[in-house]
């Protein structure tokens, strides 16, 4: 008998398990995963600076200070890398360019570091994008598919909500995995066509408090088909 009672405990937490994403919508938990990161609502409104190191392999480190202030609509981007320094400030009707601070820079350098305002603001909506996760999942343009899903990835177990995009906000279809009791964002992952399994995925580790937003600490990239190692992003407060 007790036997007997036991597998009905398990064969009921086993239903309740794969019935999770059935009666959880992924909106409830894009809600949790922002009480998480953002508890006091702070990413509207954000001003803060911060430092994001990226080692790669085979390349020179890269130091890029980000400056945010969104009341204001600016941001501004220093990246020093082996000798040299570039510099955007960009605003809605504003860019100014500068290498090693000097707006006079050749044509050859503007093309081999791509000093234009097309760099500067895809580097913004980059910066803005990555570290406002989960909260730019409430941007327009975002679908989120309202059946979540729970998957086991690296071992552990996790919520996992996909998202798709207006054709001008992006083309990739992307997965966010998110830490079934906290809600921690701890994964995410990226593809240009999901057949051929190509894209990426990204590590998260850590936490830094940014401006009163919890943001991941360490960003480590690996290639989805062949599950190759790209680099590291380590975020740093000042």
């Amino acid at each position: 008998m007790k036997k007997y009672c036991f597998v009905l405990v398990v064969v009921g937490l086993l239903w309740v398990e794969s019935g999770y994403s059935q009666s959880t919508s992924a909106e409830e938990v894009l809600e949790k995963a922002i009480a998480f990161h953002d508890p006091n609502g702070n990413w509207k409104q954000l001003e803060a600076t911060f430092k994001v190191v990226m080692e790669t392999p085979d390349r020179p480190k890269r130091t890029s200070t980000i400056h945010v202030d969104f009341p204001k609509q600016l941001f501004r981007l220093t990246v020093e890398q082996g000798e040299n320094t570039s510099f955007f400030n960009i605003t809605p009707n504003s860019c100014v360019i500068t290498l090693n601070d000097s707006e006079d820079f050749s044509e050859e350098d503007k093309d081999k570091m791509r000093l234009t305002c097309e760099r500067g603001n895809f580097m913004k909506d980059y910066y803005t994008y990555l570290y406002g996760l989960p909260m730019k999942l409430n941007d327009p343009g975002t679908h989120l598919d309202p059946n979540i899903q729970t998957k086991t990835f690296k071992g552990k177990e996790y919520v996992v909500v996909k998202a798709t995009y207006d054709a001008k906000v992006g083309k990739d279809t992307w997965y966010f995995y998110f830490d079934p009791v906290t809600y921690a964002m701890e994964v995410y992952q990226f593809y240009h066509d999901e057949r051929k399994n190509d894209g990426e995925y990204i590590l998260l580790d850590g936490l830094e408090n940014i401006g009163g937003i919890k943001m991941p600490k360490t960003r480590a990239w690996y290639t989805n088909k062949e599950d190759k190692y790209l680099g590291t992003d380590t975020l740093f407060k000042l």
